[in-house]
């Protein structure tokens, strides 16, 4: 704690600077997300498994998807967001708070290990991408299994530069960030494991004894033993998932370079659109500028640990996504979350290598481009009101909700809902979660002559909602319609038999 304080005492304005980045980081990530939270199919289904778990004691031992048919990633994710589920009463606003602040303390460490490697130019260069790209803000308060790992890469990182430093213990929390990572994201993140063999070769000398090696092994595979005891529970279903998806179906193949150009262009649009946005001009620019620096700077900036660390780890998803061609071919840009802040790390390593007045124009030039496209962007989401034709959102959600129930006033309904995605997920959370904690009444299965509808604006498919729509005529004849934004919500008197 002496040193700590020494430190600060001696860099009272940097530290002043980076805790305001920190600070404003957090602020824009949680600004009226009571609002603009996004609360749609995946989060309504992780609150209802959560919520069945605290309200109805239904334990769980697999948690998302993986969007791969019959595999399901560990319920590590819904264990971490429980608590603040149980602590908001079930208001998914406190776990999207939660999520932030991890996202944050990531943020801390990456301008640590930013800074280790260049110096406080590099760290606050680092902590002001991080904090202020309107698509990491987005990603780093997105109420999903993905978000923790931009954490998760960061204790990666840290772990692995500690062992270079003869710190044997970090080889258990490298064991943690290894099987939370597959947990959390369980995509490009496989990838963290042929990154850590191509490190522990290379760090031999740092390995760990036979105690503590044996503890890191048992630590990383607890992580898989929730899905294992589901597994022997249901006959083998996901082991049997997983082989028809690596060895049937050949997710992975040798004939990768029929699918180079594809990835390029993907990881182009992955990386430098978290910079850029919808700017795509900027993409080859800043690639070719970054390459030209790092040329010019490379041995210097090899000298760093942290940053042969973070090409090792950067590299090893991109040559090995070159082989996978499974899930239809489908690879989507939250696949590379865990990736997302590592690529910052060495963004702002190659920004903050260049020195003297060329160093002085690229950054002017780079934070001017940044900052006038992102933090409009920000500013217009912070600011976003709920009422727009198509805006669906949290908060016009609860409105569309609380109307339903105020309008029933205590009275039984039943409640038909159509959305995009067909399955109403999140809409049943909202009517089990205010209905419990509000109104004390909930939607009832069987019959009665109240009925609503609500549904959403399907913008690529009005002509399903069309369809849905012409079925209701046919059981409830409308009696009034509201409208919040994009959602529309009718209270219907039920046709009777007959009638």
């Amino acid at each position: 704690m002496k040193s700590v304080r020494r430190e600060i005492s001696k860099h009272k304005i940097l530290y002043l600077v980076l805790f305001v980045i920190l600070g404003l980081a957090f602020f824009v990530r949680v600004y009226r997300v009571d609002q603009v939270l996004g609360f749609y199919f995946d989060q309504g289904r992780d609150a209802l498994v959560i919520w069945d778990f605290w309200h109805n004691g239904k334990l769980f031992l697999i948690g998302p998807t993986t969007g791969i048919a019959g595999i399901f990633r560990g319920p590590w994710y819904y264990w971490l967001i429980a608590p603040t589920y149980l602590i908001g009463g079930g208001d998914p606003v406190y776990p999207s708070m939660f999520l932030s602040i991890l996202t944050v303390v990531a943020i801390a460490i990456l301008w640590w290990l930013a800074k280790e490697i260049g110096g406080w130019k590099t760290g606050i260069i680092a902590a002001l991408i991080a904090s202020f790209s309107y698509f990491l803000v987005l990603a780093g308060k997105w109420l999903s299994n993905p978000t923790p790992m931009m954490l998760v890469s960061m204790l990666l990182i840290l772990s692995m530069y500690m062992i270079t430093k003869g710190k044997r213990i970090y080889w258990l929390l490298m064991a943690i960030s290894a099987t939370m990572a597959i947990q959390f994201g369980s995509a490009a993140e496989v990838f963290y494991i042929p990154a850590i063999l191509v490190f522990a070769w290379w760090q031999r000398k740092n390995l760990p004894n036979r105690k503590l090696l044996i503890i890191s092994a048992a630590v990383f595979v607890s992580g898989f033993l929730p899905q294992i005891l589901f597994d022997i529970k249901h006959q083998g279903i996901l082991s049997s998932a997983i082989k028809k998806f690596l060895v049937d179906d050949q997710s992975f193949k040798a004939n990768f370079w029929d699918v180079v150009s594809q990835r390029y262009k993907l990881y182009k649009d992955v990386f430098f659109g978290k910079l850029w946005g919808t700017k795509v001009q900027y993409y080859t620019p800043t690639l070719l500028a970054g390459i030209f620096v790092l040329a010019a700077n490379f041995k210097k900036l090899w000298r760093s640990d942290i940053f042969k660390i973070a090409m090792l780890v950067f590299i090893s998803p991109l040559i090995g996504m070159l082989f996978f061609q499974g899930n239809f071919g489908n690879i989507y840009d939250y696949y590379f979350t865990g990736y997302y802040f590592v690529f910052v790390l060495l963004l702002s390593s190659i920004l903050g290598s260049v020195s003297g007045f060329l160093g002085v124009v690229i950054l002017l030039v780079f934070f001017y481009l940044f900052f006038d496209y992102n933090l409009v962007l920000i500013k217009n989401h912070m600011i976003a009101g709920v009422d727009g034709p198509t805006t669906v959102q949290f908060g016009n959600e609860k409105q569309a909700v609380e109307w339903v129930y105020e309008d029933a006033g205590g009275r039984e309904f039943n409640v038909d809902v159509y959305v995009p995605p067909v399955i109403p997920y999140a809409y049943d959370y909202l009517f089990e979660w205010m209905g419990e904690t509000k109104y004390g009444t909930k939607p009832v299965d069987d019959e009665r002559e109240l009925l609503y509808t609500l549904y959403e604006v399907d913008l690529p498919h009005p002509e399903r909602l069309e369809a849905w729509l012409d079925r209701q005529e046919g059981i409830g004849a409308v009696e009034e319609e509201v409208g919040f934004g994009g959602i529309t919500v009718q209270r219907r008197e039920r046709i009777k038999d007959g009638q």
